[in-house]
């Protein structure tokens, strides 16, 4: 029995997207020519393990298939000749902020990093589109920094929590290594229409082939999460699990701050 969160399940999602004739799109080729047709965007997030980055749009590549892969710059994460190789194969790349929680929410000091790092990315790829970290543990939401500036300023084009209506894409994110689990997530979530959750990527792939999905999607992904060998899978559904419990009472204890404040 197939186990979920490795390359043969996610081969099987872009195998039954195809099969259900969606278009894959970039996040910045969807910007420059919005469409009313059937796509998806594929959405990667490089938060740890750049290696599997590689796997993934080496994987892609395979079918035909271009996505976005959005970078850090911290010098564990930002390797020079991945982002080579990831953009010689055809997929975008953006730049993954974290520059509000890294300047401890002062925004003077959090754009000059921005803009800073912005540049440092486009040595190797024409950046156009960018994507807020979570930062769950610094409190501070990076995207509060577009509270202060522009955020279509200095060529970029779009930021998908600012710039998609997700009341006609559906948003399906991987955070917490499960699709769409709310409650171990403080940003990563959209406000919208669709009431769809769903507990695997076998449950995506069975409502892909029933028909039963809108006919534009944004798929967020963590490339570490996903393994084909069972230590490195087993790994990380414990590390997983241990951070889901930690969100989840990182999360309760800022909601019932909130409310007291709000009392």
């Amino acid at each position: 029995m197939l186990k979920d969160f490795t390359f043969p399940v996610y081969r099987d999602l872009i195998q039954t997207l195809r099969n259900s004739d969606y278009l894959f799109l970039t996040f910045k080729d969807y910007l420059s020519c919005p469409t009313d047709s059937k796509c998806v965007i594929l959405r990667h997030d490089i938060d740890a393990a750049p290696a599997k980055a590689l796997e993934f749009a080496r994987y892609e590549n395979s079918f035909g298939v271009e996505s976005s892969y959005y970078f850090k710059t911290r010098n564990y994460l930002f390797n020079k000749e991945i982002i080579k190789e990831i953009v010689s194969l055809g997929h975008e790349i953006g730049y993954h902020y974290e520059d509000l929680a890294k300047a401890k929410g002062d925004p003077e000091k959090a754009i000059r990093s921005f803009k800073k790092n912005l540049e440092l990315i486009r040595t190797y790829y024409p950046v156009t589109t960018i994507c807020m970290d979570g930062s769950v543990l610094s409190g501070w939401n990076n995207l509060d920094l577009w509270k202060y500036y522009d955020h279509h300023s200095n060529g970029i084009t779009g930021e998908p929590y600012l710039d998609l209506d997700f009341n006609k894409i559906l948003y399906l994110s991987d955070t917490g290594r499960r699709w769409n689990a709310v409650r171990y997530s403080l940003y990563d979530k959209v406000d919208t229409m669709f009431s769809y959750v769903n507990k695997s990527t076998f449950d995506i792939i069975h409502d892909l082939k029933k028909g039963d999905l809108p006919a534009q999607i944004m798929i967020t992904t963590h490339p570490q999460r996903w393994h084909s060998r069972l230590d490195a899978w087993m790994v990380e559904v414990v590390t997983q699990w241990v951070k889901n419990r930690i969100k989840f009472l990182i999360i309760k204890y800022k909601n019932r701050d909130a409310k007291n404040r709000d009392a």
